[in-house]
């Protein structure tokens, strides 16, 4: 009896091992496109690109054996983006993986056929980038940190902690995102701004060359606040930008926890890095078989709420005990 349960497992194991050596051998040398309208030497970019491929390799890939990447970035010039993208496409990426909406947009343009994951979005319907956040349709679905929707939390917070607060500098990079998506930002400002009594004036800064004049101009327009439009060159420069606001004075508010780790104020938003790490879920479910169109675009579900009392106490603020109750860390 022991001898021929024997041979039915041995039997059956024999049937299983093609199956086994399949699933190794089956997942095919994948090449991925990284695209950011960023610098490749920035530490920050090199950071999200990092987190992107530790995720890769958690799920199976390892550089030289199954897969390899293709770098692209735009050092802050969008207009290098096209370019690019269309090296990508010659070089035939299976995947094309790109970071926040104006990568997502260039590769958009540069081709129908290859999927694309973007990382980071801010409104991605309102751009143009996907029909729904449930039905994405086309080749494109990624991951959004919802743009419009925080703005009027963020401003409120920021409130909250400068009660006394009546005018707020908008530093904003118009470029970041798509017109309408901009457009939609800005009235959720407006309104929000609106019901708490308070006036805003926006400050452009397209690139990082440009951040001096702006925070020159914001230092001297006698404002109380700084509101920090949500930006991957923001972001990728948040080390200048707290900097800046440290030497004028400023108190300001920003999108990601990071910015308050550096010396930052107050922050309140989605993990950014997570977001774009999330990306080579998506892209890995592509190289199986799955449709970028019928792969939802994720939502966040976690927002952060960080404030550094140390900055807060060198501004002469004091910050009240109900908002640090609610924050998520006090970095003292």
């Amino acid at each position: 009896m022991r001898r021929r349960e024997f041979i039915t497992l041995l039997g059956g194991a024999v049937a299983t091992w093609p199956l086994l050596a399949g699933a190794q051998q089956g997942l095919k040398f994948a090449r991925i496109g990284l695209l950011t309208e960023g610098s490749l030497e920035n530490p920050v970019l090199r950071a999200n690109f990092g987190a992107i491929r530790q995720q890769f390799g958690r799920l199976g890939y390892f550089e030289g054996k199954n897969i390899t990447f293709e770098e692209r970035g735009a050092d802050a010039m969008i207009e290098r983006l096209p370019a690019m993208v269309a090296e990508l496409v010659r070089l035939k990426v299976d995947v094309i993986v790109a970071l926040a909406t104006q990568a997502g947009r260039a590769a958009q343009r540069a081709t129908n056929t290859i999927p694309i994951v973007i990382g980071s979005m801010g409104d991605p319907v309102t751009d143009g980038l996907v029909a729904s956040l449930s039905h994405p349709g086309g080749n494109i679905t990624g991951t959004t940190f919802l743009g419009p929707e925080l703005l009027p939390k963020r401003l409120a917070l920021l409130k909250e902690l400068i009660p006394a607060m009546s005018r707020v500098a908008c530093l904003w990079h118009p470029e970041a995102f798509g017109e309408q998506s901009n457009g939609a930002m800005k009235k959720a400002m407006e309104g929000a701004a609106q019901a708490l009594g308070v006036h805003l004036e926006y400050v452009e800064a397209n690139k990082p060359d440009e951040f001096e004049r702006a925070f020159s101009e914001m230092a001297s327009g006698n404002f109380d606040a700084v509101f920090e439009f949500p930006s991957p060159t923001f972001f990728e420069q948040r080390r200048r930008l707290v900097d800046l606001a440290e030497r004028h004075r400023l108190p300001a508010m920003y999108n990601a926890r990071e910015f308050v780790e550096l010396g930052g104020l107050i922050a309140y938003g989605a993990n950014i890095l997570d977001l774009n790490r999330r990306t080579a879920i998506y892209a890995d479910k592509i190289l199986k078989g799955a449709k970028p169109s019928e792969l939802p675009v994720e939502q966040p579900t976690k927002f952060e709420l960080v404030i550094n009392l140390k900055t807060a106490k060198a501004l002469g603020l004091t910050v009240p005990p109900t908002l640090l109750a609610r924050a998520d860390e006090v970095i003292e």
